[in-house]
Order: structure tokens, then C-alpha cells, then sequence
């Protein structure tokens, strides 16, 4: 990545006041979302970052400029949802976009659907505010969440992003890995942290991160929390118990929305404890506001061998195991 040194002509402390928000809001929203920093230099504002994010605030700026300067209506929360959208739309809704469109672009999260299942999942999260995802491992249950996630806080819809994951051991006992508990429990994480890593430029992962945009938190940690605005997504749900299960989805705030998913065939709890999220599934099928996408054999996308080996073990699960 290259870095870029712009600097925005405005013409009165009012235009600027208007452009960088009440106690510099919008500056610190620049700042958290595309990294660049924003500084107030006689008669101008200087932008420093990345060249792309530069590119995608000064597009906001100037057009906002422009709006305001041919008399139309301009507010601060306008100029802060074009920040959060990355640049996409004109404030007053029928400006022309340029070249510079396809940069703001590039930086945004691009969501793909590669099978029919994967794109009534797409769906399904789009139209319900609890979804939940259940399928076997590679039909990108996790991976799509997380960029619907991305894609929700670039849009403004919510304000950070929480991804959950019980600590269940996969037939290996927890107490024997070296370390201190966060060192424990982080391996437990780490599928959480790739798909961020796949989704977002290191740069802007390291900021969310840091700046506690983007919270990992093992299940035991939500005890207690309410949510708001916020985009909650909990993995590896089928290592749940039923009470587990209950305490997360209560964890849900005004503005927020949640995705649950999980592979019922790979069950690592104890032989006599149900699964929480078959549990779910069974008691939630019909309830408002609460979508289920079942996804199968013909949705994976990793290596052409996972879809087989998937369709080969099906038909023989263990006695002991919940389907939903």
C-alpha cells in the first residue's frame, strides 16, 4: 500500500465545522473506519493514509463540499453515512460518480454466493435479525457471516462487530496447552481471526481490533452484556448447551443482529448433554424475526474432496450425536 498527502480547500471555519462534525466527530470516524488522519491547516483540511482511503474520504469531502456550496442541504449525520458506506452514494442523491467510485469500491467487502444455498443464506441475513446457519464444515457458514458483518458496519447499520465461540475441546483437554488462559483459549479463536484476515486489509483489522470495532470473546465472556447496534455472530454453536444457548441470544440489544452457526454432526459435548443449538433450531423454527438456512454437501466450497468426504460420512453419524 502506498500513502497519500492531500490537502481540501474550504473556504469558512462553518464549511469545515460542517465537514468534520461536532467535536470533530466525522475526523475521529475517518480516522476509526479508513485509518486517515485529518488536519485543520490554513484554509484547508490535509488528509494522511493510505492512498485508497484517502481517496474514498476526500471523494465524501469534495462532494459534500459541493453540495453545500450549490445551496443544498448538507448535515454532518449525511457526511458520517457516506463514511460509513465508503463513498458510494452522492449526499443529496443524484450526483454523477466518477473513477474514483471503482477505488471506493475496491476497499469494500465483496460477497459472493457460490451455490444456491450460500445465497439464501446472503438472504436470510439481510431479512432476519437472528439467523440461524446450520451446515457441515467448508459451505462458508462462518466466512459469510463475518463479511455480511463487514459489510453491515461500512453500511452504518451497526456499530461494531462481536464474533463469539464456545471453548469446547475437540476430544482434547484444554488444562494440557501451554500457557496462561488467553493463550488457552486463543487457539479456540483463530478461525475468527482468518476470516478477518481474509475480509479486511491488515491495516483496518489492527485498527477495529485495537479500537474494540471488532471484538473475539469466548461464549463464557457475554454472561451479563447487552448488545446494541451491534452484529453478534456466534460459531461453533452445536458445542452449546441448552442454557448457554438461551444466555446468548437474551444478549440481544436494540439495533442488533445475530447469526448463529454450527455443524450438528461434529458435537463435542459430553455424550448425556443436548446440544444447544439443536435445541434452538427445534424451539425457534417458527418464531417472527427468525430465519434457518440449512446448508448441505452441495455448498462446500473448499477442496472438491471436502464435499465428498462430507457426503461419505452422512449416512453414518454417531448414535450419540443431535441432528436438528
Amino acid at each position: 500500500m502506498s500513502d497519500a498527502d492531500v490537502q481540501i480547500a474550504v473556504h469558512s471555519t462553518e464549511e469545515a465545522r460542517t465537514l468534520l462534525g461536532p467535536l470533530d466527530s466525522n475526523a475521529r470516524l475517518i480516522r476509526e473506519l479508513h485509518g486517515v488522519a485529518v488536519l485543520v491547516r490554513d484554509g484547508s483540511l490535509r488528509l494522511l493514509g493510505d492512498a485508497v482511503h484517502v481517496l474514498v474520504v476526500q471523494q465524501v469531502l469534495e462532494e459534500s463540499l459541493q453540495s453545500l456550496r450549490a445551496g443544498k442541504r448538507v448535515t454532518t449525520q449525511d457526511i458520517a453515512r457516506r463514511l460509513r458506506v465508503g463513498g458510494e452514494e452522492d449526499v443529496a442523491g443524484d450526483g454523477a460518480h466518477d473513477g474514483r467510485v471503482a477505488a471506493a469500491r475496491s476497499i469494500a467487502v465483496a460477497i459472493k454466493a457460490r451455490t444456491p444455498g450460500q445465497q439464501r443464506y446472503l438472504e436470510c441475513m439481510e431479512q432476519h435479525d437472528v439467523v440461524f446457519a446450520v451446515g457441515p464444515a467448508g459451505t462458508g457458514k462462518t466466512y459469510l457471516a463475518v463479511a455480511q458483518a463487514i459489510d453491515a458496519m461500512k453500511r452504518g447499520l451497526v456499530r461494531r462487530i462481536v464474533l463469539v465461540r464456545p471453548a469446547v475441546e475437540a476430544g482434547e483437554k484444554l488444562g494440557f496447552l501451554p500457557g496462561d488462559f488467553q493463550a488457552k483459549i486463543d487457539p479456540y479463536l483463530r478461525p475468527m481471526y482468518d476470516a478477518l484476515q481474509d475480509l479486511l486489509d491488515s491495516r483496518t483489522r489492527s485498527r477495529w481490533l485495537e479500537g474494540d470495532v471488532v471484538e473475539v470473546c469466548p461464549l463464557a465472556y457475554m454472561r451479563g452484556r447487552t448488545l446494541n447496534r451491534a452484529f453478534v455472530i456466534l460459531d461453533e454453536a452445536q458445542n452449546t448447551t441448552v442454557p448457554q444457548m438461551l444466555m446468548f441470544l437474551t444478549r440481544l440489544g436494540e439495533g442488533s443482529r445475530m447469526v448463529v452457526t454450527g455443524d450438528p454432526s461434529q458435537v463435542d459435548l459430553p455424550g448425556n448433554v443436548t446440544s444447544g443449538l439443536a435445541d434452538a433450531c427445534r424451539r425457534l423454527g417458527n418464531v417472527e424475526g427468525i430465519g434457518h438456512v440449512r446448508l448441505d454437501a452441495t455448498d462446500v466450497v473448499r477442496h472438491v474432496v471436502v464435499s465428498r468426504i462430507v457426503s461419505a460420512y452422512d449416512g453414518d453419524r454417531p448414535g450419540r450425536q443431535t441432528r436438528d
